[in-house]
């Protein structure tokens, strides 16, 4: 035990790896259980009698939403609190609330509980800041040398959280696997994995805090980080950017399980695969490629390029036929490219532009856009695919494009590198 802790305090970054890829893994296993809940047909649909699958694509839209307008509001007071009181506390906090919300979403999927669905995604957005807050112990840890190639970390985090989570949530939801999995297994199991991950961190991940706030807790915080967003120097000309490209992937992430069971007759275990085989392509690219690039080039030069291959990427999932399957597999290395790159050094640009006293603050506001970027869009998108379930996507390709346009004009090398002077 003790050699352990001695090893993580070391190397703080791998447990700051582990807990978002821990969380990540909670995510991607929802991605092939969504379309259960209420495609016909379904063992496990959860619709009322009488519902068309137009008002489940409704549902769907603003279940989805639940958890990032709940975090839009919670995660500026966590970061806040991850400034005066230290990482490691928050983030046990702020995981344990997961936990609990997936054990009550698993009970209102056996109980066919809508409110209750609801309700376990509000518990889990209100205290799911644990991202931002572990990327602000990563930022801790970093250097101008190594912040990109760190946040490249993050990234492979995701990668690899999407390439068992969806494997395994497809898996654990289907009965022809073990007979008695179902919908409710998945959220079990990452229930599970939370609680171990609230373990780890008290036992484990040693204080990245240096330099403790003594700010009191401010809890308009949110309302005044969509202003400070667009209005502080550096952090604004990014931050247009970083909603318009979060808010065209949500468009995409939102229904693209249903366009695959829908469109090309995925099963649960068939998505899981797929979203497999994005994740490996995610995990190549952040895990190899994103060092190596920001050895040789400027953030902004990654950026300016990176969103508009994930823009494009977008538009083939759209343009590929039904009959046309086997195309799906030619998509992801290019997604993967223009994704995983823009992740990585986005976030990296923020940290970089941003006094490190409000490390956690800047992220914390970044976090506070992308939870707008996630909660609008799926609920529009929503309502788009009740005109057609494949739309979603085209749509999060022109968003995405706009985000590309957005960083071009407003971000300008030297004028809006007002707190970071190194190159990359």
């Amino acid at each position: 035990m003790q050699s352990l802790k001695s090893f993580f305090k070391a190397s703080p970054l791998l447990a700051l790896f582990l807990t978002i890829f821990i969380d990540m893994l909670g995510v991607g296993i929802l991605i092939p259980v969504f379309p259960l809940l209420i495609l016909p047909n379904s063992p496990d649909v959860i619709l009322p009698a009488g519902w068309t699958i137009s008002q489940g694509f409704i549902l769907l839209g603003w279940l989805s939403a639940t958890y990032p307008l709940a975090q839009f509001f919670s995660a500026p007071v966590l970061g806040q609190l991850a400034d005066r009181f230290g990482r490691k506390k928050i983030l046990a906090i702020s995981i344990a609330g997961t936990t609990l919300g997936y054990i009550l979403f698993a009970i209102g999927i056996a109980t066919h509980n809508i409110p209750l669905l609801f309700a376990a995604r509000l518990l889990d957005g209100l205290t799911g800041g644990n991202l931002s807050v572990a990327q602000a112990g990563i930022a801790d840890i970093s250097t101008a040398k190594n912040r990109a190639r760190n946040f490249g970390f993050i990234g492979m985090a995701f990668g690899l959280g999407f390439i068992l989570g969806p494997y395994i949530g497809g898996k654990l939801a289907d009965p022809n696997v073990i007979s008695w999995f179902n919908a409710q297994t998945p959220f079990y199991f990452t229930a599970l994995l939370c609680f171990i991950n609230v373990i780890l961190i008290l036992t484990f991940l040693p204080e990245t805090l240096k330099i403790a706030k003594k700010a009191r807790i401010d809890i308009s915080k949110p309302f005044k980080n969509i202003a400070t967003a667009f209005s502080r120097p550096g952090i604004r000309s990014v931050m247009p950017t970083s909603f318009l490209f979060n808010a065209g992937f949500t468009f995409f992430t939102t229904f693209f399980a249903i366009v695959l069971a829908q469109k090309f007759g995925f099963k649960q275990g068939n998505t899981g695969d797929y979203f497999a085989y994005v994740g490996l392509w995610i995990a190549i690219v952040q895990g190899g490629l994103t060092g190596i690039i920001s050895k040789k080039y400027k953030d902004y030069q990654v950026l300016r390029i990176s969103i508009f291959v994930s823009a494009i990427s977008l538009l083939g999932y759209f343009i590929i036929p039904a009959g046309g399957s086997s195309w799906l597999f030619l998509v992801p290395p290019f997604m993967a490219l223009g994704n995983g790159l823009t992740m990585a050094f986005n976030t990296s640009l923020i940290s970089r532009i941003s006094p490190r006293e409000i490390q956690g603050e800047s992220l914390g506001i970044n976090s506070s856009v992308m939870a707008l970027a996630q909660a609008f869009p799926a609920i529009i998108a929503g309502y788009v695919a009740t005109v057609n379930d494949n739309l979603p996507v085209f749509v999060g390709s022109v968003v995405i494009a706009l985000a590309g346009i957005a960083f071009w004009i407003f971000f300008k090398p030297g004028r809006d590198d007002i707190y970071g002077t190194e190159a990359k």
